[in-house]
């Protein structure tokens, strides 16, 4: 589902975010990604969404070349991956049936087809009695599972979390989590950048760690999963 080979990325001034990154990941895998402040992680999920493109090397996603992807084939890419952010950026003038519904209403689902998987999607993440309420009236494990809720609402086979549970306590983190793999034993990739190493510990998935923009430790392939500790 995502392969990188070689890849580096070198932004005006010289910085070098990335240098020589490779790593794969299967279908229905669930991964961290991890490092110290600056050591790429960002930069890494920005080449994934095409937010960015690699000075060297390839990124593959989904069996697609994103290197010299057109730029009008860039949104047909994004639509078939969710991102989680840490702090929700949900819209607080709308309800949390609306803030779930916008990725289909910019792609055009029809009205009926939006109203059911829009309640299909907040029933996964527990969250189907509150259609109707505004996010600040939820607390932020809730106004989380709407993000959630959000990114999958499309059913995408890859999804992107970029520090989930940093604003959360050890509890509310667990359910995140829980959630996510719940995801991916239906077949959704899923790469989570966080900080969180006892949480990271506590599930035993394969980890990617970043140091200086170089992976140390998870360029293992499927199938030789490096973990946390091991």
């Amino acid at each position: 589902m995502i392969e990188f080979e070689k890849v580096s990325k070198r932004y005006e001034g010289g910085h070098t975010a990335l240098q020589g990154v490779s790593f794969e990941m299967s279908r229905g895998e669930l991964a961290f990604l991890t490092g110290h402040s600056g050591a790429g992680k960002s930069t890494l999920l920005k080449l994934i969404m095409v937010m960015e493109r690699p000075s060297a090397g390839n990124v593959i996603v989904g069996g697609q070349q994103l290197n010299a992807l057109p730029r009008r084939q860039i949104p047909f890419i994004r639509r078939h991956i969710g991102v989680v952010f840490q702090n929700h950026q949900l819209l607080f003038d709308r309800t949390v049936f609306d803030n779930v519904a916008m990725p289909l209403e910019v792609t055009g689902v029809p009205h009926r087809e939006i109203g059911r998987r829009v309640r299909a999607a907040l029933d996964k993440v527990g969250l189907l009695s509150k259609e109707k309420m505004n996010p600040i009236q939820l607390s932020g494990g809730e106004q989380q599972r709407v993000g959630i809720a959000r990114a999958v609402v499309n059913k995408p086979p890859l999804l992107l979390a970029d520090e989930p549970t940093g604003n959360l306590d050890p509890a509310l983190s667990a359910d995140i989590m829980h959630l996510f793999e719940q995801f991916s034993q239906v077949g959704v990739t899923v790469l989570i950048a966080s900080h969180d190493i006892a949480l990271i510990r506590h599930l035993r998935r394969r980890v990617l760690t970043l140091s200086n923009g170089q992976m140390t430790t998870g360029d293992a392939m499927p199938g030789e999963e490096v973990l946390y500790g091991h």
